[in-house]
């Protein structure tokens, strides 16, 4: 499946860091900060979810609500939430089938490594469940101020 900007966000379901199953559905009426990282308490993906928990509540003044998406079970989220103080849930997407879904499940290479894994990616949905943007292989700094200017100017 490939998500397109102006469609209908793929629905999930998934279980969050809190025991709480969750679905897009859950959401309609609100914008949504999609985010797909690769691992709880690797570097990369701690400052992306610091910068997230430090702008959570201009997000929240917009009516965005932030998703965070990795293949990490619930215990290692439950963790990650914990030591960082983090506003907002994580979604185990264990089986990576809602990562493919949305076309972020990639073959990547490190150290000359090939493995399947995550390619950083934040999608914008809107009010009914439409994707309005996208961003792929993204570099961390930045990138979550640039999220919330997309939202305060476009939705």
């Amino acid at each position: 499946m490939t998500v397109q900007i102006g469609k209908q966000a793929p629905d999930f379901r998934l279980e969050a860091h809190n025991g709480e199953t969750v679905s897009l559905e859950n959401f309609k009426g609100k914008n949504v900060v999609l985010y797909f990282y690769p691992k709880d308490m690797t570097p990369g993906c701690t400052t992306e979810a610091c910068d997230f928990r430090d702008q959570a509540h201009q997000f929240n003044d917009l009516k965005a609500v932030i998703l965070g998406v990795s293949p990490d079970p619930v215990e290692r989220h439950q963790k990650f939430v914990e030591k960082y103080g983090l506003p907002f849930m994580l979604l185990a997407d264990t089986d990576h089938q809602m990562a493919e879904d949305y076309g972020v499940w990639k073959l990547k290479k490190n150290f000359g490594k090939e493995y399947m894994g995550i390619e950083r990616s934040t999608f914008i949905i809107d009010k009914e469940g439409k994707i309005v943007k996208e961003w792929r292989k993204v570099q961390v700094k930045g990138h979550v101020e640039e999220a919330l200017s997309f939202i305060r100017e476009n939705l």
